[in-house]
């Protein structure tokens, strides 16, 4: 058992004096390697992203540039159509121009008249509301005074 012992902690101290030095040695390899290759992805990295963002920055100026050339397609139509409904208009108008007129004014003045109408029948039925309501106040006080005669008495 001593001798387990005594080979054990030799092997220990060994392995501790040897360790700085091979660690030394060891990572100088690992280290260069390793920094080749973070360099070598940060400028794959980099140069991705930046090919990337271009492209996305492509896709958007031409779906822009696609949807204002499809705007003004837009305009231009609807513009044409205005023009075209704005002559027909003017050529409805100056065919039909006086019975138009005609017509125009006497529906609005059917409409005019039937507003009245409504208006009128609207205040009758508020003066009849108002009307029943000062009677049945008019109703309530004289029950009032004739308690309170009652009660005087």
């Amino acid at each position: 058992m001593k001798r387990t012992l005594l080979s054990a902690l030799t092997v220990l101290v060994a392995s501790t004096a040897i360790a700085p030095v091979a660690s030394a040695v060891e990572p100088a390899s690992f280290n260069i390697q390793s920094a080749r290759l973070e360099e070598l992805d940060s400028r794959t990295k980099n140069s991705v992203h930046k090919l990337r963002i271009e492209h996305l920055n492509n896709q958007t100026k031409a779906i822009e540039d696609i949807q204002a050339t499809r705007l003004d397609a837009l305009d231009a139509r609807t513009k044409a159509v205005d023009n075209i409904q704005a002559e027909r208009l003017n050529a409805l108008d100056a065919r039909t121009k006086n019975s138009v007129h005609k017509l125009r004014i006497e529906h609005l003045n059917n409409q005019t008249k039937a507003v009245e109408d409504i208006q009128a029948e609207r205040l009758n039925a508020l003066d009849a509301r108002t009307k029943a309501v000062d009677n049945i106040q008019e109703a309530r006080l004289d029950a009032l005074d004739a308690r309170t005669k009652s009660v005087v008495r």
